[in-house]
C-alpha cells in the first residue's frame, strides 16, 4: 500500500523489491561513510524507501532508482542533523562544500563503500559474532529475526548484540575504512565469514519463499573478488572466491520452473555455467599454491568434485568423504557433520549414513535438514514407511516453500503408486 492507503501496482512493487535488494547496502554504507552514524544511516535509508513507496506509484520509477534513493536518504539525514546539536559541525561543512563530509581517507586502493563497511564491522574490538551479525544487518538489509535464525539464537539476543556492536563502534571511534595492509590479517577471518554468509543467504534464501537470491549471491562474489584483489596472497580469500563461483555455476538448475527444489543428482548439468566453473577452478588452483588449506578451500574442492563429474553416477564420493573428514577436523559443526554423513552414505551405502545421522540426533542436532537427509537415506534403503514419516517431520519443521515442495514431491512418490525417481 502507498502512504495514502491505495494499492501499489505490481510493476512498482517489483521495482521496489528489486531496488531494495540491490541498493540497500550501498545506500546505507554511503551514509555511514558520510555521517559516521549507524542508526542514522539505517533510519534515513528506510525513510528513503518509504518516500519511494509514496511517490513512485504517482511519478513513475526513476531512471536511476539507486541514485534517487541515495539523494532522498541524504536529504533526510541533513534534516535530522539540522535538528541535532551534534550535527552543527557537519552542517557548517555542508554550507561550505555543498555535501556531507567524506569518511576518513584511506590508502588501501579499495574505494568500494560496502567493502569498507565490512572491514569497519570486523574490527577486532568487537566480538566475532557481533562483527558478522552487524555486517549482515547493514549490508543486506536482512531483518534482526532473519539474522537470528542464521545464528540459531533468539531474536531478542540478536537485537541486543547489534545495539552493543553499534555502541562499541561509536564509543571507540572505530574509523570507517579498510585498514592498512599490516592490520588486514586480524580482520580477515571475520570479513570472509560475512561474505560467506551473504552468499549462503543468496544461495539458499532461508528467510522467505524464494530458494535463491541472486542479488546477494552476485554481491558476495563481487566482494570476494575485491578481497582477493586486496589480499592476493591469502589462500582462504581465493578459496572463498572459488567456492562462490563453483556453487553459483549451478544456480539456474537448482529449482524447477514450478518452484520445486531440484537435488544435485537430478540437475541438468548441460545448463551449468561452464564459464563460472572454469573461473572457479582457476581460482582454486591459485589458492592451492599456498601451503595452508583452510575451510573455504576444502569446501571449494568439494564443489569442484561435483561440477567436474560428467554425470551424478561419476561423482567421486570417496574423495568427497575424505575432504569432509578434513573439513570436520577444522570446522566441527553439525552442518559439516550432516554433509559428511550424506557423503558416507553415497560412498558406503545408506545404512552407514543413517548410523552417523543417529549420532547427530543423540547429540541434539535434529533440525529439518537432518530429518530430510534421514528420509532420503531411508528411501534409498527401501524403508518406505520410515522414510515417509521422516519426510513428514521435515515438512513440519521448514517454512521454505521450495524445500517444502520438494519434500511433498518425495512424500507423494512414496505414498502414491507410480514410477519413482532415483
Amino acid at each position: 500500500m502507498t502512504g495514502d492507503g491505495s494499492p501499489v501496482s505490481p510493476t512498482v512493487a517489483d521495482a521496489l523489491t528489486t531496488v531494495f535488494r540491490e541498493e540497500w547496502g550501498r545506500v546505507v554504507a554511503t551514509l555511514i561513510g558520510w555521517a559516521g552514524d549507524w542508526d542514522l544511516a539505517e533510519e534515513c535509508t528506510q525513510e528513503a524507501f518509504t518516500r519511494a513507496l509514496r511517490s513512485w506509484p504517482r511519478d513513475g520509477v526513476p531512471d536511476r532508482p539507486g541514485a534517487w534513493l541515495l539523494t532522498a536518504a541524504r536529504r533526510h539525514a541533513i534534516d535530522r542533523l539540522r535538528r541535532a546539536t551534534l550535527g552543527e559541525a557537519k552542517l557548517r561543512q555542508l554550507a561550505v562544500t555543498g555535501q556531507l563530509p567524506d569518511a576518513d581517507p584511506d590508502d588501501s586502493g579499495i574505494g568500494d563503500e560496502r567493502l569498507r563497511l565490512i572491514f569497519t564491522c570486523c574490527h577486532p574490538a568487537l566480538a566475532f559474532e557481533a562483527r558478522v551479525s552487524l555486517a549482515l544487518r547493514t549490508l543486506t538489509g536482512l531483518s534482526t529475526a532473519e539474522i537470528a535464525r542464521a545464528f540459531s539464537v533468539p531474536e531478542a539476543t540478536m537485537a541486543k548484540r547489534l545495539v552493543r556492536a553499534k555502541q562499541k563502534i561509536r564509543d571507540a571511534g572505530i574509523p570507517y575504512r579498510v585498514p592498512p595492509a599490516h592490520l588486514l590479517p586480524e580482520r580477515t577471518r571475520s570479513v570472509l565469514a560475512v561474505i560467506y554468509l551473504v552468499f549462503n543467504e543468496g544461495y539458499v534464501a532461508t528467510s522467505g519463499a524464494d530458494l535463491h537470491r541472486p542479488d546477494l549471491a552476485h554481491e558476495a562474489i563481487r566482494l570476494a573478488a575485491l578481497v582477493v584483489e586486496l589480499m592476493p596472497d591469502d589462500p582462504e580469500a581465493r578459496g572463498l572466491h572459488a567456492l562462490t563461483l563453483l556453487q553459483h555455476a549451478r544456480a539456474a538448475t537448482r529449482m524447477s520452473p514450478d518452484g520445486v527444489l531440484v537435488p544435485l543428482e537430478e540437475q541438468d548439468r548441460t545448463r551449468w555455467d561452464r564459464t563460472l566453473v572454469a573461473a572457479g577452478l582457476t581460482e582454486l588452483r591459485r589458492a592451492a599454491r599456498r601451503e595452508h588449506v583452510g575451510p573455504y578451500q576444502l569446501q571449494a574442492m568439494i564443489a569442484a568434485c561435483h561440477v567436474t563429474a560428467p554425470t551424478a553416477a561419476d561423482t567421486d564420493w570417496a574423495r568427497i568423504t575424505m575432504l569432509y573428514d578434513a573439513l570436520l577436523a577444522q570446522v566441527p559443526s553439525p552442518t559439516v557433520a550432516l554433509n559428511r554423513a550424506v557423503a558416507v552414505a553415497m560412498s558406503a551405502g545408506p545404512d552407514a549414513g543413517l548410523t552417523l545421522l543417529d549420532d547427530l540426533t543423540r547429540h541434539g542436532e535434529c533440525d529439518h535438514l537432518v530429518h530430510a537427509a534421514r528420509a532420503d537415506l531411508l528411501r534409498r534403503a527401501g524403508r518406505v514407511g520410515s522414510a515417509a514419516d521422516a519426510y513428514r517431520t521435515a515438512l513440519a519443521q521448514t517454512s521454505n516453500e521450495a524445500e517444502r515442495a520438494y519434500l511433498r514431491r518425495r512424500l507423494g512418490e512414496l505414498t502414491c503408486p507410480g514410477p519413482r525417481r532415483p
